[in-house]
């Protein structure tokens, strides 16, 4: 490897010192090389150094493992010898403009740079590059890395979100498809469970007033999740319509959709002052409403009481819903905001079991998460976070 350090020989040595003086240089450009040799050698990645005219002057022992060549065949070689052909003349353009002006800098994947093997066979590199100074000028250093492996896992990586994509997409069409096509012919038998119930209910026996009461609350029940299926299916496939608003507003909305549930059980629903944020506030007013629709119907004595708050953590808004109610046991809490999971029997707690899940996914789309903390008997607080930076990157695709 040429010298990296330039000797002075503007001035002449003097008499009776000049020998020890030109010895001590050399000996400290000798160890400086060792050193410099010993540390390129044990690195665990690729090096190459390449002169001016484009040559080869230095490789280390990983370099000659990447390529399948030993020393004794590169050095004093045009680098061209290690680049596909099709790649000579990007290569040469980039090689003499980086020595015009020499910097550190790294060329990464972005770039699909490519690299050939003795064998021909071709692989993709990163390249980082440095320099030092030679007697002829600067020497190029290539730190070369072999990011086969690395790209394959990207592009796997790209290939299955693609599939998930597309699959959620479908998934998410099926769901809509299904439910429009259920909801008709459940229509006409509800209507006419309703017509059988009001002509003939007085005609029946107890028995099968009964049973006829059952049919008609399966089919009730079945109408409310195929609607829930529904606007959980709209919310994957309809963007965020994003707005600047104060969440107190959203809150309000919410409030005014469950008066009638607020009156019949006396529910308390407070609130402190809530922030100024950047979301789709009719998605928004439907997690808030989902939320404090679970603290008035999960409770059992007393009177329900709400409380909706907001804190500043970090890069989010944290708001968090708190109620009285019956509380979660600890084991349920995977369970809790899966699709259709119910976790009390239906006649004590009507419901589809699809708010918390439509919760969940409202919140993942404006970029936060929901969590919650429960002690069985004494109530819930569910928790859920939006992004501060969410109000830069929305405002700025909006405008």
């Amino acid at each position: 490897m040429p010298e990296v350090l330039k000797q002075d020989h503007s001035q002449p040595p003097e008499q009776g010192t000049a020998k020890d003086a030109k010895t001590t240089r050399d000996d400290v450009l000798v160890t400086d090389e060792i050193r410099l040799r010993a540390y390129l050698e044990a690195a665990l990645g690729g090096i190459l150094a390449v002169n001016g005219k484009g040559c080869v002057v230095f490789m280390n022992g990983h370099t000659e493992q990447m390529f399948g060549y030993t020393r004794n065949e590169i050095l004093g070689q045009d680098l061209m010898v290690l680049v596909p052909e099709r790649f000579h003349g990007d290569y040469t353009s980039a090689l003499h403009a980086y020595f015009a002006a020499p910097t550190v800098r790294l060329l990464g994947m972005e770039m699909n740079l490519a690299a050939r093997r003795k064998n021909g066979e071709e692989f993709p590199v990163e390249i980082g590059l440095s320099f030092v100074e030679g007697h002829e000028g600067p020497i190029a250093l290539g730190f070369i890395t072999d990011v086969t492996e690395r790209k394959r896992v990207s592009e796997e990586l790209t290939r299955l979100n693609g599939e998930l994509v597309r699959s959620n997409t479908e998934l998410e069409h099926f769901a809509n498809l299904v439910s429009h096509d259920l909801q008709e012919p459940l229509r006409v038998m509800t209507s006419y469970l309703a017509l059988l119930d009001s002509r003939y209910h007085s005609k029946l026996t107890t028995e099968a007033g009964e049973f006829l009461g059952y049919v008609v609350d399966g089919a009730s029940r079945m109408k409310a999740q195929i609607e829930d299926l529904l606007n959980f299916s709209r919310i994957g496939m309809t963007a965020p319509a994003f707005h600047r608003v104060n969440s107190g507003q959203m809150l309000q909305t919410a409030m005014d959709n469950l008066e009638a549930a607020i009156r019949e059980r006396s529910a308390e629903v407070t609130w402190d002052p809530l922030p100024e944020i950047f979301v789709d506030p009719g998605l928004l007013a439907q997690v808030f409403q989902n939320l404090i629709s679970n603290g008035v119907k999960f409770h059992k004595d007393g009177i329900p009481r709400v409380h909706v708050s907001a804190t500043q953590q970090g890069s989010d808004w944290v708001f968090s819903v708190i109620d009285n109610g019956i509380g979660i046991e600890a084991h349920q809490s995977e369970r809790v905001f899966q699709v259709f999971e119910r976790l009390n029997a239906a006649s004590e707690y009507p419901g589809t079991g699809v708010g918390l899940t439509i919760s969940r996914k409202i919140v993942q789309r404006h970029k936060g998460r929901i969590w919650f903390e429960s002690k069985p008997g004494e109530g819930t607080t569910f928790f859920f976070s939006i992004p501060q930076a969410l109000t830069g990157v929305a405002e700025s695709a909006a405008a």
